[in-house]
């Protein structure tokens, strides 16, 4: 009997501690960041994440997800299927202030060609960004992949903004702002590819 109750105690316990150690989100800088994420019909893994730094002052904290973890950024960018980008601000920013990185970022990790080629999502993305417009500190802006359309989405706070933007080779060329040769935060480039 002692014996019995005393495997049944260890049992319970041990059964606790499993729950205990179930996957929690991820914390950083005070956001919290869900494990998966759901885009299209494709359940994506939080690949890794970091904080968006201009000078001293935090901006965003940036997550990527993907289908399969990644640690290297070209295998990151070249991986098929759906993907997301998501950006939690950590303080306002102006349609102009979002806009003009974006900008920033894509002309630093894009040749003038690639830009040519692109010139048409490019110019949607500015129309996209203006439906956008301003965010709030605790907004969330998500970029995703669809592949069954090849279109990218932007949402913020869960509504679309703009119209869908065509092209796997667009979302990769965004992927290059915080991925690239010269992403916008190197600590933001490691946090995303979970280096770090």
């Amino acid at each position: 009997m002692f014996k019995t109750r005393m495997f049944r105690t260890l049992w319970i316990a041990l059964a606790l501690a499993c729950v205990g150690e179930a996957p929690h989100a991820a914390e950083v800088a005070g956001v919290k960041l869900p494990d998966s994420a759901r885009v299209g019909n494709a359940d994506l893994l939080l690949n890794g994440a970091g904080v968006r730094t201009r000078i001293v002052v935090k901006v965003y904290v940036g997550a990527l997800y993907l289908t399969e973890k990644k640690t290297g950024a070209a295998e990151a960018i070249a991986l098929k299927g759906a993907k997301r980008i998501s950006l939690h601000m950590l303080r306002d920013l102006s349609t102009e202030q979002l806009s003009g990185a974006l900008d920033e970022g894509l002309k630093k990790n894009l040749s003038a060609a690639e830009q040519e080629k692109l010139q048409p999502q490019l110019d949607d993305l500015r129309a996209t960004m203006a439906a956008v417009g301003a965010v709030k500190e605790k907004s969330l802006l998500t970029i995703d992949y669809l592949p069954a359309e090849s279109v990218t989405r932007l949402t913020l706070d869960g509504a679309q903004k703009g119209k869908p933007i065509a092209g796997e080779d667009f979302y990769r060329a965004l992927m290059k702002i915080w991925l690239g040769d010269k992403p916008v935060d190197a600590d933001l480039k490691s946090g995303m590819l979970g280096q770090g």
